[in-house]
């Protein structure tokens, strides 16, 4: 079992920015690659971000290139969402999830393939 939690998430103005963190425990975060999902109210949930379980392999949404970044630190069992330039369709429920990897380039955007999820951090970016 993998838990994961994630903080950070808050109320910000358009053109704001926010850190989330997910902190993961139970077995070993250098084996899982990780994805960050949303979800916004009435829309299904949608994949963010995503990241090898070496961390050197990154995939993004396209309504989120360049003002989001992922980054996962192995020692501290944490990954990270910088997000820059809010704007007010970020707002949202942020999801971390991981994923069991064998080697150090698979990262996937498909909610379906990752076995653990967080509860969530709600986002709101006021316009």
């Amino acid at each position: 079992q993998v838990q994961l939690v994630e903080s950070g998430g808050g109320l910000v103005q358009a053109g704001g920015s926010l850190r989330l963190s997910c902190a993961a425990s139970g077995r070993t975060f250098s084996n899982y690659a990780m994805g960050w999902f949303r979800q916004a109210p009435g829309k299904e949930r949608e994949f963010v971000a995503a990241i090898s379980r070496s961390g050197l392999h990154t995939e993004y949404a396209d309504p989120v290139k360049g003002r989001f970044t992922i980054s996962k630190d192995n020692a501290k069992n944490t990954v990270y969402l910088q997000m820059n330039s809010l704007k007010s369709e970020d707002t949202a429920v942020y999801y971390c999830a991981a994923a069991y990897s064998g080697n150090d380039f698979y990262v996937s955007r498909t909610s379906y393939e990752y076995t653990y999820w967080g509860l969530g951090t709600q986002v709101t970016v006021s316009s």
